[in-house]
């Protein structure tokens, strides 16, 4: 039974990764998870210097979910390489580093700081509804979105993941934006925009007043623009938005994702990305699908 899948000519044991920001860079949750496991671990967004991230309160539970507006608050990709990469090299697991910034240069820079790390594959997170200063404004213009994959891609040693924003009309056209400016792979969906009220206080619950929405809730919006992309581009996709089961993570496989990441459901239940590896062994025998490569894209 071969449950190993490749993007962009990097192989992963299995399809199973973490979503950034949700995993903080696999130390905190080293004492549950054997990241061994895991195909890859994702690290939180990191910038070229330390960001504070938005003031508190700016996380808040909702029904199906959770909205956050943590701002992306890191440490800096000097921490990133001198703590987080070594230790996440000392598993077998592949590492993809997630990178934010506020322009064009400040992703830029993080990527050539990163060229000659071991790293194997970069994500570029264009799409953080949380960060005032426009970082989502490339997630969310086509010309934008290819602007930026283009500058990243010239510059980049390793392969490319544009993570593209739920927040737009036609997520088919900014799939084909990003393929066509040269990513190497898609990730998707990130959090979708929202708001929760206290009633009683009259007041915002998040300092932002906005945050991005998470957890089971988003799921069959994302399954959904899963698909749609997979229709529109030959690129490999990263499927996430509410994963919590191995039948979660089958429904997006389905859709036409090469791979997936459980995001919120590691805050519930810090064994979720291990549980969905075995639950997608455990289908395959009890199916007799030979190859999970059998099940990408297979709807009808």
């Amino acid at each position: 039974m071969n449950t190993k899948v490749t993007i962009a000519g990097v192989p992963f044991k299995n399809p199973v990764m973490t979503a950034s920001g949700t995993f903080g860079s696999g130390m905190e949750y080293g004492e549950f998870v054997d990241l061994n496991r895991l195909g890859a671990v994702v690290t939180k967004g990191v910038a070229n210097v330390p960001w504070p991230g938005n003031p508190t309160p700016r996380v808040a539970e909702v029904y199906g979910g959770m909205l956050n507006a943590i701002g992306l608050q890191n440490p800096g990709v000097d921490v990133l390489i001198e703590r987080d990469i070594p230790f996440l090299k000392q598993y077998d697991t592949k590492v993809i580093v997630n990178i934010c910034g506020k322009t064009v240069e400040d992703y830029l820079e993080v990527v050539e700081r990163l060229s000659d790390e071991a790293v194997d594959m970069l994500e570029i997170n264009v799409s953080c509804p949380n960060v005032k200063e426009g970082a989502i404004a490339f997630g969310q213009k086509t010309d934008a979105l290819y602007d930026i994959t283009s500058q990243i891609k010239k510059k980049a040693k390793q392969p490319v993941i544009m993570k593209l924003s739920p927040n737009v009309t036609d997520i088919a056209e900014m799939a084909k934006a990003a393929e066509a400016a040269g990513a190497d792979a898609l990730s998707m969906i990130n959090t979708i925009t929202g708001m929760k009220i206290d009633i009683y206080r009259k007041k915002f619950v998040l300092a932002n007043k906005t945050g991005g929405l998470s957890g089971p809730a988003v799921k069959p919006v994302a399954v959904r623009m899963v698909y749609q992309a997979a229709q529109a581009v030959r690129i490999p996709i990263i499927g996430m938005g509410g994963i919590a089961t191995a039948e979660d993570a089958l429904e997006f496989l389905l859709a036409g994702a090469t791979a997936v990441a459980v995001g919120a459901m590691n805050f519930v239940n810090p064994y979720a990305t291990v549980e969905v590896v075995e639950g997608i062994e455990a289908y395959m025998k009890q199916n007799g699908v030979e190859d999970v490569n059998e099940l990408i894209g297979a709807v009808e």
